[in-house]
C-alpha cells in the first residue's frame, strides 16, 4: 500500500468535508465543482484499489486478503452511491448524504491502513 495515495485520499476527504459543511450551513445544494472534487477522490480510490490488490499479491505480510480487498472495494463504492443519492435528493439532505459518504470513506481508509499493517 502506498502511504502517498492513503494521504492523498484523506486530504481530499478533508477538503470535501469542509466544503460540504459550508454548503450545509449555507443551505446550498451540491454543485458541479463538488462533484469534480468527488471524482478526483474517486480516481484516487480506484488507483488505491488496483495498487492494493497488486501489493497484496506480492506481499509476505500477514494480511487477511479477503477482508482487505472487501474494504478497498467498499471504499471505492461509497462515493458514487452518495453522489447518486444526492442527485436524486436535491435538497439539504442530499448534501448531508454526500458528507456522510465522504466521512465514511475517510473512516474506511483508516481501517484499510490498519488491516494492511496487520491489525485485524
Amino acid at each position: 500500500m502506498s502511504p502517498w495515495v492513503y494521504g492523498l485520499v484523506l486530504v481530499l476527504c478533508g477538503i470535501s468535508a469542509v466544503v460540504l459543511v459550508v454548503h450545509l450551513v449555507r443551505d446550498q445544494l451540491v454543485e458541479d465543482g463538488m462533484f469534480l472534487l468527488l471524482a478526483v477522490t474517486e480516481l484516487a480510490l480506484l488507483v488505491q484499489l488496483v495498487w492494493g490488490c497488486v501489493a497484496l499479491a506480492g506481499t509476505e505480510r500477514d494480511v487477511e486478503g479477503t477482508l482487505f480487498v472487501s474494504y478497498l472495494v467498499g471504499t471505492t463504492l461509497a462515493l458514487p452511491i452518495g453522489a447518486f443519492w444526492s442527485l436524486a435528493e436535491r435538497s439539504r439532505a442530499g448534501t448531508a448524504v454526500v458528507l456522510l459518504a465522504v466521512v465514511t470513506v475517510a473512516a474506511l481508509e483508516v481501517r484499510v491502513d490498519a488491516i494492511w499493517a496487520g491489525a485485524v
